[in-house]
């Protein structure tokens, strides 16, 4: 089997975790920024992204890490507070201008395609102060935004990325608390926040089908974050109906509406309305779309992004006691089998990625699907023996390229590692835990394998191996 004509390895990283300059050359301060300068042990070992990786200043390295590593593809996102500082065009920072288009020009100069995304958790802080994704005014201050990246990068960018992981941003953010602001609302602010980033994609969505798409011939999608899960007792009716809520509500929330019809799926809405009444709230605490923002909303995306690392079992439990949280309102006990190799939050279950897949490919009219984020992490100091994360990739491959799943790579158009670079780590991990490929300092560069090199060196072998007449 090969790969189809056109397909793309890459490597992701994200403005708040490589950049560094936090406030250099006019750059004004992000969420994440106010968050880690704070304090209080919210991030391992009060770590911030001040300096990172230093790609700020660093980027002719980081252009020959990408190009060593022979990729053809690098996602990496803007920082909105670099470009604009207080969130609206009321003030442009020409630096952070000059900053991407280097980037972007190098990448095409060296014959690597640039996917951006335009917002990857770091709020400029202004916009928080006003709200941030709790308010309706966001829709507005993005796509403001927005249609100012599309302007000023289109004629050079074709694919872009609006909102990276949303569902996972809005849960640990406006319910948990866990992301800054770190105010937690239980139950209610998850919910509003996923409401107007949906919105918000959709707007931004409908800005570039009519402003910018007939110039520039571009795509826009999101990138959604999603698991595997499995049913913990896969004969049991209350483990397969959890197994089905958590899909729901962790991929489908977000999915179905954008690739469908526009609005929630039925189970999302049907349960927190149910928990809602026994709690005794007069309606939902999941906001509705209104007929207008559903037709808004429908087929607001040009392919299916996604970013898998790994899978759980899940299995029935009830909120007996009625406490209030998204994840209580799924109802659901998720966990890995003990089985399952694991590091930090990542166990090894390849499979589940490609059952993943088939899912979206049934569930989604068979969309075009860009592999955005896969990675494997590694614990601080790093070892140069990279064989566990080499077999993960390894048996990643393996579960595609199995008899059947051809269909899976004509779908899947790029396959991206996480992370080029050693990140910032959000929250608990700081640089604790992270994705790198390389490992670098001022004086050296060191590559932890040809990862990429030999991924497709065996892939062709395998390849070789199944066309050969036995």
């Amino acid at each position: 089997m090969a790969f189809p004509e056109g397909f793309g390895w890459g490597a992701s990283t994200a403005a708040y975790q490589v950049e560094g300059g936090w406030d250099a050359d006019g750059k004004g301060p992000s969420v994440w920024d106010t968050f880690t300068h704070q304090g209080g042990g919210r991030v391992f070992k009060n770590q911030t992204g001040d300096v990172a990786c230093g790609s700020y200043t660093l980027w002719e390295e980081d252009l020959k890490c990408i190009k060593q590593l022979g990729l053809t593809h690098y996602h990496f996102s803007l920082s909105w507070s670099r470009l604009l500082p207080d969130g609206t065009t009321g003030f442009i920072n020409q630096k952070g201008i000059d900053y991407y288009n280097k980037i972007i020009d190098d990448l095409l100069t060296n014959g690597v395609t640039p996917i951006v995304t335009l917002y990857h958790f770091d709020l400029p802080q202004t916009l928080e102060d006003q709200g941030g994704w709790l308010s309706e005014a966001i829709i507005e201050s993005f796509d403001e935004y927005a249609q100012f990246c599309f302007s000023t990068f289109g004629d050079r960018v074709k694919q872009w990325i609006t909102i990276n992981e949303p569902n996972l941003f809005a849960l640990l953010t406006y319910d948990l608390g866990v992301f800054p602001p770190g105010v937690p609302h239980r139950g209610t602010g998850g919910y509003q926040a996923i409401h107007n980033l949906i919105k918000a994609h959709a707007r931004s969505w409908h800005s570039y089908d009519s402003l910018f798409r007939k110039g520039q011939k571009g795509m826009v999608s999101l990138a959604l974050f999603a698991g595997w899960v499995e049913p913990a007792d896969p004969n049991s009716a209350s483990d397969q109906e959890a197994a089905q809520r958590a899909m729901a509500f962790h991929l489908d929330i977000f999915a179905k509406p954008i690739f469908i019809d526009g609005d929630y799926p039925e189970v999302v809405k049907s349960q927190i309305a149910s928990m809602s009444k026994k709690q005794g709230y007069p309606s939902s605490r999941l906001p509705e779309f209104t007929e207008e923002e559903k037709r808004m909303i429908k087929g607001t995306a040009d392919f299916f992004a996604v970013q898998y690392y790994s899978s759980r079992l899940v299995k029935y439990r009830e909120n007996d006691k009625g406490e209030l949280s998204f994840l209580q309102d799924v109802e659901v006990e998720i966990f890995p089998d003990p089985s399952w190799i694991k590091l930090d939050w990542v166990c090894v279950v390849p499979w589940g990625l490609r059952k993943l897949l088939n899912y979206i490919k049934d569930t989604y009219n068979n969309p075009v699907i860009y592999i955005t984020e896969n990675g494997f992490p590694q614990g601080d100091p790093a070892s140069l023996d990279d064989t566990q994360r080499w077999e993960y990739f390894r048996q990643t491959f393996q579960e595609l390229f199995k008899g059947g799943q051809h269909i899976l790579l004509i779908l899947s158009q790029s396959y991206h590692l996480k992370l080029a670079l050693p990140p910032f780590s959000y929250t608990e991990d700081g640089f604790r835990f992270f994705d790198a490929l390389i490992l670098k300092s001022s004086k050296t560069l060191i590559s932890l394998t040809s990862l990429l090199k030999e991924t497709h060196g065996e892939v062709l072998r395998l390849q070789r191996e199944e066309e050969e007449p036995s």
